[in-house]
């Protein structure tokens, strides 16, 4: 039986509908938006997945070119295996806030597949994919802690808006995707344009708010369904076994725990771990996963212990302190602009390289063709925990740090037509114990600046903590590996002095409140402030030229009129210029030329030979021309590339001139002056007002 929904946001009618489609999912529904429509199906095994001790949940999120009426444009014509960054990130925004509400101990293999069915180029499918997943679940008999909803934020003019349309968030300052249980907000996502903290607190609980009528929908949804969800119980623990591994390995994995160095502590974790294993197997020789997995929990719980009871981190530190900070640039002698950014055991290597136009990165997506100047690609090598595995490519982790870096220093880098760069920069981790993408970020400021790029301020990026235990609570400044493992937030936050450019943050339990939201910003802003000012006393304004090993590149504006005789014939001249100089050139039809090459002769000497051609008839002038036709009445001389006037036989000379052919041949040099051009463009030279002057030396 078909059941439909509906609710008003922004004045845009959202709607949920199920049992129409996809009707042998567990779950399936259809959410419409304006125009825009995702399927969401979800489906889960009814066997238990052995021998793993994770929820095996997949999220795929796929965008169909028929959505937006094209034809995809690889050489499949088809959607290709491998999904795009925005795939990719939707995926995790799903992901994110779904995985903490399945029950404890759920082991059944799970997927949910969001498909865009129509978009109107309005309004962004990623938001719906998310409602779908929750209304899907909500509407299953798969067990699920829910329902959660998503909605986007925008602030134009000072006013906070539901769910922006694409054009709104051109003039946005604000753009952040919210999801939030009925209770509290779980997952945020987003970037802002230096706005304070105090206004992201308010636009999170402006999107936790709007997201009631959503939850309110769902619920509809799934009770006129009626499905009735499958029993399940967490498998129960051997309450005995559990206490003697907690009674034999407390003491001496809290010492463990007190060793400041990452890998002293984790060999000697491991040394306890496998000691006990071997002390407990002879009695429970089929038990060692349990044992295990309580060695795991008692260690969480210590470390929770020490810092909310205790009030101590691992290493000493207190709640509000930033590791040890160090910061160089110019590391690498060949590159752009290099740094090497280190806090604590954490250390990324950041490089920047400029290139032209020609190296932007094309997108086909389903808002059509577009191109992108910036990139910023994170790496994370295994030997940078001290692991050897195989070596492939970026996984959703990696691609989501690196876009999370590359929002964070959006909003300070320079206009294309104020630096016309196509700027890339790479991260590679080479050690990690907490928060690399917030090195990537500070690393990757350091290195544009290194590089010359006109930024307009240095930008850091934090992570934060939560601890909640027992009615107590302990927020984190720049958390550890296993601060964050054993945590319930991980909440990152970047920007500059005046405000925050990018932020993320998940929750492991039921949600976060506004003041301890607030909290954790202004510790955030603390912590920042205290690594820009080591940043800016490494380097506090970008270098006043680009590398010798960069490409130059200087931007022209020439008459559009005159574009073809650049060009020329089937591209001959340009190709000429292109041939002779060793430049790269590229023509725009608004008449802009951006003339690049590594070196600056080149570029220089293909810019003479633009103006050469393009550059206009002055009356007054003198030019010297060559003779192209000689006629009864004068001669036609060319006095600029494909510009040609007509020197009358009475200006030929002082005296009478009797036939032209006296004076001048075809092919002759001859210097002239442009006495007049007429409205149809026609231009009367005179060779007997150039007699007895010369050109005036060239620069």
């Amino acid at each position: 039986m078909v059941q439909v929904v509906t609710t008003e946001i922004s004045g845009r009618t959202l709607s949920i509908e199920t049992g129409r489609v996809a009707k042998q999912a567990g779950g399936a529904v259809l959410v419409q938006y304006g125009e825009t429509i995702v399927l969401v199906t979800v489906v889960s095994s009814n066997e238990i997945r052995e021998g793993i001790d994770f929820l095996p949940l997949t999220v795929d999120y796929q965008e169909m070119a028929y959505a937006a009426g094209k034809i995809p444009g690889s050489f499949f014509r088809r959607e290709i295996g491998r999904p795009s960054e925005k795939e990719t990130l939707t995926s995790r925004l799903i992901d994110r806030p779904l995985r903490p509400l399945f029950p404890k101990g759920y082991r059944n293999e799970t997927q949910i597949i969001a498909t865009v069915l129509s978009v109107d180029q309005e309004n962004d499918p990623d938001v719906l994919a998310m409602v779908g997943a929750s209304a899907a679940l909500e509407v299953s008999d798969i067990p699920f802690n829910g329902p959660i909803a998503g909605i986007r934020v925008g602030r134009v003019n000072g006013e906070l808006i539901l769910n922006p349309t694409s054009s709104q968030l051109v003039d946005s300052d604000i753009n952040l995707i919210v999801a939030g249980s009925r209770e509290a907000v779980v997952m945020v996502e987003g970037g802002a344009r230096e706005a304070s903290e105090e206004d992201l607190v308010q636009a999170v609980f402006f999107g936790h708010r709007g997201i009631q009528d959503i939850l309110d929908l769902q619920k509809k949804l799934g009770q006129a369904v009626g499905n009735i969800k499958k029993t399940f119980a967490c498998p129960v623990e051997d309450a005995a076994l559990k206490a003697r591994v907690f009674d034999l390995a407390r003491s001496p994995l809290k010492d463990a725990l007190g060793l400041t160095a990452k890998l002293d502590r984790q060999n000697q974790i491991l040394a306890v771990r496998e000691e006990l294993v071997q002390k407990l197997s002879e009695d429970h020789p089929d038990q060692k996963k349990e044992i295990v997995k309580f060695f795991e929990e008692l260690e969480r719980q210590l470390i929770r212990d020490m810092i909310v009871k205790e009030k101590t981190r691992i290493g000493g530190r207190t709640y509000q302190e930033v590791r040890p900070i160090s910061c160089e640039v110019a590391v690498l002698p060949r590159t752009h602009g290099s740094a090497l950014f280190t806090r604590g055991e954490t250390q990324a290597l950041a490089v920047t390289t400029l290139g032209t136009s020609s190296d932007e990165q094309r997108i086909d997506s389903l808002n059509g063709e577009s191109f992108k100047s910036f990139m910023l690609h994170y790496n994370f090598p295994p030997f940078s925990v001290g692991e050897a595995r195989m070596l492939r490519g970026p996984g959703r982790r990696e691609i989501g740090h690196g876009a999370l870096a590359e929002r964070a220093l959006k909003p300070m880098l320079p206009s294309a037509e104020d630096f016309p760069y196509t700027i890339r920069i790479v991260s590679e981790i080479l050690e990690s114990n907490g928060s690399s993408s917030m090195a990537t970020v500070c690393g990757a400021s350091l290195s544009l600046m290194d590089a010359g790029v006109p930024l307009k301020s240095h930008v850091a990026g934090v992570a934060m903590g939560l601890i909640m235990e027992q009615g107590e609570v302990a927020v984190l400044t720049d958390i550890l590996g296993d601060e964050d493992h054993s945590g319930d937030m991980d909440f990152k936050v970047t920007g500059t002095e005046q405000g925050v450019t990018a932020l993320q943050m998940d929750i492991k339990i039921q949600g976060v409140t506004q003041e301890i939201m607030g909290q954790a910003l202004r510790q955030a802003r603390d912590g920042r402030l205290s690594i820009l000012k080591l940043m800016n006393e490494t380097i506090h304004e970008p270098r006043t030229s680009i590398s010798d090993y960069a490409p130059k590149i200087v931007t022209i504006e020439i008459n559009p009129d005159k574009i073809r005789e650049v060009i020329g014939p089937g591209g001959k001249v340009i190709r000429s210029i292109v041939a002779e100089t060793g430049a790269k050139i590229e023509v725009e039809d608004s008449g802009k030329v951006i003339i690049a090459s590594s070196d600056s002769k080149s570029v220089d000497r293909a810019i003479a030979m633009i103006k050469e051609i393009v550059q206009e008839v002055e009356i007054g002038q003198l030019y010297l021309g060559k003779v192209i036709k000689i006629m009864d009445f004068g001669a036609f001389v060319e006095i600029l590339p494909g510009t040609e006037g007509l020197v009358h036989i009475s200006q030929l000379d002082n005296q009478h001139v009797k036939k032209v052919t006296d004076v001048l041949q075809e092919g002759d040099e001859v210097l002239v002056k442009v006495l007049e051009v007429d409205r149809q463009g026609k231009i009367r030279l005179s060779r007997k007002a150039a007699l007895g002057q010369t050109l005036p030396p060239k620069c």
